[in-house]
């Protein structure tokens, strides 16, 4: 999941509605559901956001046990906080996640509270952070967001939408297609221009190490060094022994 654009209610859903594609999109696999479509599962009928719906758990697992378990950067929660939230997750009362844990169900109670708690704290900040920031869309200052599958986290990833686009206009001869003048020698350009060259590489599908060469040679002449770089910055990843590379989510 990316969750640098998706909404709150759509990492809680599991899916997403793409306006520009018109469908309902799953957000772990990108399976699409078109608008104005009819889908058949189990023998029944259901709309696009429906099948949607049903796909996330039947595919992926039950939503919410998913996003306590991920694995982003983005989730904070402790293992003994994850335990927790699976117990209340399951329904289960609170003398049998007492027993569970070895607890007192006063204790199991207090960490409920400490959870709502939490929850009301976060929902300050968000009000807090978009109340200042959303204003601010559309003026080059926002964060460029930092990619899933980003191996670090540091100031090199602190580049706005307007110097992004600067470096994307100092490293190209051209976008379309994309022909690389220089590989900039600061880590912070790399990234930038590596986020784009990764943008040729289709989620989901896997290559050989030959097809992603011949996507990167048309770019630069020493298309070695793009499909390392794209590795350490964690853009793409591959199988033990280069047999086969897929971009990461």
């Amino acid at each position: 999941m990316d969750y640098g654009v998706l909404t709150l209610d759509e990492l809680k859903k599991g899916y997403r509605f793409e306006k520009e594609a018109r469908a309902f999109v799953c957000s772990y696999c990108g399976e699409s559901f078109e608008a104005d479509q009819v889908y058949s599962i189990g023998g029944k009928f259901y709309s696009p956001e429906s099948a949607a719906a049903r796909h996330v758990p039947s595919a992926h697992g039950e939503n919410a046990a998913e996003l306590i378990r991920s694995g982003t950067k983005y989730n904070q929660l402790t293992e003994n906080q994850k335990e927790l939230l699976l117990l209340f997750n399951s329904g289960a009362p609170d003398n049998e996640i007492a027993k569970r844990l070895g607890i007192s169900p006063s204790t199991v109670r207090r960490h409920r509270f400490n959870f709502r708690e939490k929850a009301k704290q976060a929902k300050h900040y968000l009000a807090c952070f978009e109340s200042v920031f959303d204003g601010r869309a559309g003026t080059g200052d926002e964060i460029v967001p930092i990619h899933n599958g980003a191996t670090y986290y540091d100031d090199r990833y602190i580049t706005t939408e307007n110097e992004r686009a600067k470096i994307l206009e100092n490293s190209f001869a051209s976008l379309e297609p994309p022909r690389l003048k220089i590989f900039p020698a600061k880590e912070k350009k790399k990234i930038v221009v590596l986020a784009k060259i990764a943008e040729l590489f289709e989620p989901r599908r896997r290559y050989a190490e030959k097809e992603v060469n011949e996507i990167i040679k048309p770019i630069y002449d020493d298309h070695a060094i793009i499909r390392r770089y794209l590795i350490i910055y964690g853009f793409m990843e591959r199988e033990d022994g280069g047999a086969s590379y897929w971009r990461t989510e």
